[in-house]
């Protein structure tokens, strides 16, 4: 199953989601590609993880080696700077925090219809 996921609720957690990758384990462009599609996000393209890498990058809050390749060009792998593991310290907390409120009313059934407006006293 190819899961489509919203790219704008997406943008605000991939940033989280590649430090939190990287801090697991340094890697090239590509496996985080799939490690991502690994974890369920079957349907993240390849254009949507380079351009946040290129942006932590920018940020400082990645660091870059280049590395031979025995099956093609050199790969560029990335590691958290020590910025990189204080903005995922940060954005982890304010992800639990946000999920923690928003969670338990979007986990309820939609009503079919609105209810009317409450009276004012």
């Amino acid at each position: 199953m190819n899961q489509i996921h919203d790219p704008q609720l997406l943008k605000g957690v991939l940033s989280p989601l590649l430090l939190w990758l990287l801090a697991e384990r340094e890697s090239y462009g590509y496996e985080l590609v799939q490690r991502l599609r690994q974890i369920g996000l079957t349907g993240i393209a390849d254009g949507t993880v380079y351009p946040a890498l290129a942006r932590l990058e920018r940020e400082g809050r990645v660091s870059t080696r280049l590395v031979a390749s025995r099956s093609g060009p050199a790969r560029k792998y990335y590691r958290p700077t020590d910025d990189g593991y204080a903005a995922l310290a940060e954005s982890t907390g304010n992800w639990l925090s946000l999920t923690e409120i928003v969670s338990p009313v979007l986990a309820r059934p939609v009503p079919p219809q609105p209810a009317p407006p409450a009276e004012e006293n």
